[in-house]
């Protein structure tokens, strides 16, 4: 019933070390859908115009993004869902939900840098749930390493299998555009931020036309390097890349808007529409009639006149109508939502009906937390939105009591959004906010002040780490309570958490006492 619209959906995540590109890309993508007119630079202060997806204040300070931004277009009969993902790896843990909303996902890699830390971690949350995954080499433009080289560390660092479907010409100051393997054309190149360059049907690069077009030299360099390709590398296989086995690899240079039309005509063509997805009680199929979806991130504050939270929910069965009665499975109460929303960052605009692989945004007064499901009446749960054990711990004090209520309030909303992870201290009741980044702290005191009126003090806790703890030997975790009162803490939903001052005391204590279960994922 509902199969066309969802086979026209493609709804994917950008993902990448920090400053490789990835907002630059995201911006261009748009550029194609006719979402915006101008791309905006993510660096330069002194253009005025910043990027779409980074909007909140602090964003546009730093030049980096520190939330997860949710933009749809349509381009060449599809509806795309981009969401654009913090690079920094403070932020990673908004990155690692965020992946359990899309289909598919586009790497985006330095040409000079290679592979980096962050792009390693989140390939293997990909590997993990089999999501295909493109690859495109950014900056092209600059002086970098060997292709393939490049490709090597891939195929080493990110441990999949990679397929060239395009081909530099030359790279840096020489860089002459791409010779497009999949769809047989000779990409050429002109530096132009806003516009789009000449491509050229060409089959057969042994063809004395390609002389025409580039050097010489570059030509039977580029004759030799297709040869070189062809011959290493598997024919490219659309299943094998849908089975999350291969990685095609695209080059291009997004600030330049080069190599990325080609990546997303291709993009369209291979990549999947949306996926079943499992919950706890069975597999959800997207062309079944009823609505599913689950809460993957909560946002505060997305317009700071009103306190309003929007909860961003991804459809994973059927449609979503405006006014419609829908169960909230955790709450086991109906709810209505009145003005639904669909994103370009943060513009928003009020949609009466959304599919399977679309994401929406609800406004929410609190009745949400990250991983809620909400169906027409069937009690499912969606499973695998982790939060990752915090590694660094700072004591949160109120530094104006006469805003005591704001700060309370704040807190607990940035909570919601999974932003860090709130403790409280069963010895002492001190509040204790756990983080995967120093920055993330800086983030809870900007908004708290510039978004609630409320200004904190942070005082040093010097903890390793944070377990949750939980056994059947009921003895043996009363008496590790006792002994380790002051260490021990409650998090958001009540459950018992073990702040380790070291990893020798925490080694001890899971040697010392066998029985008691210490989990790093909150989900267990």
């Amino acid at each position: 019933m509902y199969e066309e619209e969802i086979h026209k959906r493609r709804t994917f995540a950008i993902i990448s070390h920090p400053d490789a590109g990835k907002t630059t890309l995201t911006e261009k993508l748009l550029l194609f859908g006719g979402a915006i007119h101008v791309a905006g630079a993510v660096k330069s202060n002194k253009i005025r115009k910043t990027a779409t997806s980074d909007w909140m204040e602090i964003e546009k300070q730093r030049g980096i993004s520190v939330a997860t931004s949710v933009m749809a277009f349509d381009y060449g009969g599809h509806k795309i869902n981009i969401l654009d993902t913090p690079g920094h790896q403070d932020f990673a843990e908004d990155t690692y939900r965020t992946l359990t909303a899309v289909d598919s996902v586009i790497i985006v890699i330095d040409a000079a840098k290679g592979v980096e830390l962050q792009t390693r971690k989140l390939m293997e949350v990909c590997s993990m749930r089999k999501t295909p995954v493109i690859v495109f080499v950014n900056k092209m433009d600059r002086e970098g390493k060997d292709p393939f080289d490049l490709l090597d560390e891939i195929e080493k660092e990110l441990r999949i299998s990679v397929r060239p479907l395009s081909w530099p010409i030359d790279a840096g100051q020489r860089f002459r555009g791409v010779y497009n393997i999949y769809e047989e054309k000779l990409d050429l190149y002109a530096p132009s931020k806003q516009h789009v360059t000449e491509s050229i049907a060409f089959a057969d690069v042994r063809s004395p036309e390609l002389e025409k077009h580039i050097s010489p030299e570059q030509a039977v360099k580029l004759r030799a390097d297709i040869e070189l390709v062809d011959g290493v590398y598997p024919p490219f296989d659309a299943e094998d890349y849908l089975k999350g086995d291969i990685a095609p690899v695209f080059f291009g240079s997004a600030l330049n808007n080069f190599g990325v039309k080609e990546l997303l005509d291709c993009f369209l063509k291979i990549a999947p529409s949306p996926r079943a997805v499992g919950a706890l009680e069975r597999i959800v199929h997207p062309e079944e009639e009823r609505f599913t979806g689950f809460v993957f991130k909560i946002h505060a504050n997305m317009d700071p006149n009103h306190r309003s939270c929007i909860a961003f929910v991804k459809i994973c069965s059927g449609r979503f109508e405006r006014n419609a009665n829908y169960k909230h499975v955790r709450q086991d109460k109906m709810m209505r939502f009145s003005s639904p929303t669909a994103f370009m960052a943060q513009k928003k605009e009020t949609v009466d009906e959304a599919f399977a692989g679309d994401i929406i945004g609800l406004p929410d007064t609190g009745n949400f937390k990250i991983g809620d499901t909400l169906t027409e009446g069937e009690a499912l749960h969606f499973k695998g939105l982790p939060s990752f054990s915090p590694e660094m711990f700072k004591y949160i004090e109120n530094a104006d009591p006469m805003k005591a209520k704001q700060l309370n309030k704040g807190i607990e909303q940035l909570m919601d959004e999974g932003v860090a992870q709130l403790f409280t201290n069963r010895f002492n009741g001190r509040k204790i906010i756990g983080a995967v980044g120093q920055l993330q702290f800086e983030v809870i005191q900007y908004r708290l002040l510039h978004e609630y009126g409320a200004q904190c003090r942070w005082e040093a806790a010097s903890f390793y780490k944070a377990c949750w703890i939980e056994s059947a030997n009921l003895l043996m975790l009363d008496n590790f309570m006792k002994r380790k009162a002051q260490y021990m803490a409650t998090d958001r939903e009540g459950r018992n958490v073990y702040l380790a001052d070291s990893a020798y005391v925490l080694n001890m204590a899971q040697q010392d006492f066998p029985d008691i279960k210490f989990h790093f994922i909150s989900e267990f």
